[in-house]
């Protein structure tokens, strides 16, 4: 399973971020303002959304006077620090001190208080120098893969208006494809930071469960939330990796595969192809065929798993505050008390037969190559339970897995975007440095 060389697709791969340099800014940019120009700079460019979108993904924003504070206090150095300088939106579901953290909901802050301080996420960016540049809105509670949001307003695709930005961190990736600020944190607890990264053309990385990133968030699912963040090129991915988890080279070459499992869309299938094979060969049809076996039914298991925690957290809110919970997202949590033993039991044989597939895998590889998505971003009438579940049968197995993914974008014909899943055991795997180093970071 060595992986291929790189070919015309890294090219592509390339060509998706830098195509978009004349509306982003670097972090590299960024660092070269003066903390006035800075805050003056951010403010206009989130002035310059359209009011819709800047409603559906702003949710907490400083006046110029704060945020020019906030600029001039980062820690700096010659040269910079890696995210010294470097604005970012932060989903909210982190604490932020002194500000309301509403989840997406329209009642969450007003039975829990605001912090009185930042959460470790906030903590650790704040130490590495970046810029807390606001708050940014998400699918309700989390517990969505679309941008969708009857309280704030559905969050659009910012280059193609009526498609959505997928979800749940759907604000934070708008506002990195829109070239707002070029940092934005998100969490994936079934692929929120996945397939986002992949309808926007953004790189987007996801850590594992319980890191000290995710535990002061709002949750979710405990057991499946993760912490990650977005960026719009490999450059700054890698950057924001190095400053936040600490990136590891390796002496040999990573070893990889790429699988294609079933009810991708024909131009996704060979583009996610196409671009795979930069980074790794197809894997033997047994090794395939093997995941197929071992996945089946995964889907189901996370929808049982995910729903009795989501419903853990919400109990006390469920039925008390009915009306204010939209009804898609309030079903999706009441039916965890629906669940039969069997549908229970089943979940969690189904959870041990997949994290056992990834254990034996990594015994002899570093990281699998997946396609994000099965289709680019949908439209709204698209929005449907049945593409949510073709989207989460490519990613509720890393879910299940609880690993490690660095997402990539892939560009399309159309214009549109996909993305490959790069899936690796542990955050430090040397496997994303090799992946970053070939894209170009």
């Amino acid at each position: 399973m060595e992986p291929a060389e790189a070919g015309t697709t890294n090219a592509t791969l390339h060509d998706l971020s830098d195509g978009r340099k004349t509306a982003s800014m670097t972090f590299s940019d960024w660092q070269q303002l003066s903390p006035g120009d800075a805050a003056r700079e951010m403010l206009r460019r989130v002035a310059a959304l359209p009011e819709a979108q800047r409603r559906a993904t702003v949710a907490t924003l400083p006046d110029e006077a704060t945020l020019t504070a906030r600029f001039a206090a980062c820690p700096r150095s010659s040269p910079p620090t890696l995210l010294g300088g470097v604005p970012y939106f932060l989903k909210d579901l982190f604490d932020a001190a002194g500000e309301p953290t509403a989840a997406g909901s329209n009642f969450l802050p007003e039975i829990r208080p605001a912090p009185a301080r930042d959460g470790a996420m906030v903590r650790a960016l704040s130490a590495a120098g970046a810029v807390l540049g606001g708050k940014a809105h998400l699918h309700e509670f989390a517990y969505g893969l679309t941008g969708e949001n009857p309280n704030f307003g559905d969050v659009e695709h910012p280059r193609f208006p009526g498609r959505t930005s997928g979800g749940s961190s759907s604000g934070s990736a708008a506002l990195v494809a829109a070239g707002v600020v070029p940092l934005a944190i998100g969490t994936d607890t079934g692929g929120s930071i996945r397939v986002p990264a992949a309808f926007c053309g953004l790189f987007g990385f996801r850590l594992t469960p319980h890191h000290a990133f995710i535990r002061d968030a709002f949750p979710l699912a405990p057991s499946f939330d993760t912490a990650g963040w977005f960026t719009a090129n490999a450059h700054d991915m890698r950057r924001a990796i190095s400053a936040l988890v600490i990136l590891r080279g390796s002496e040999r070459t990573p070893r990889g595969c790429y699988i294609e499992p079933p009810g991708l869309e024909p131009d996704v299938a060979a583009a996610c192809r196409a671009a795979a094979a930069a980074l790794a060969p197809p894997d033997d049809p047994a090794v395939t065929a093997d995941w197929n076996a071992a996945m089946a039914g995964s889907v189901e298991a996370y929808a049982v798993l995910q729903s009795i925690e989501a419903l853990a957290v919400h109990e006390q809110w469920l039925d008390a505050r009915r009306d204010r919970y939209s009804p898609e997202v309030w079903s999706r949590i009441d039916r965890a008390r629906h669940w039969t033993d069997a549908q229970r039991t089943a979940a969690n044989i189904r959870l041990i037969v997949v994290r056992q597939w990834w254990t034996r895998f990594f015994l002899t590889a570093d990281y699998l190559v997946l396609p994000a998505t099965p289709f680019p971003a949908l439209m709204k009438a698209e929005c449907t339970l049945e593409n949510r579940n073709r989207l989460l049968a490519l990613t509720a197995p890393a879910s299940l897995g609880g690993l490690t993914v660095l997402t990539v974008p892939v560009a399309l014909p159309s214009g549109l975007t996909c993305g490959l899943q790069i899936v690796v055991n542990h955050p430090q795997s040397p496997a994303v440095n090799w992946v970053l180093e070939k894209l170009g970071g």
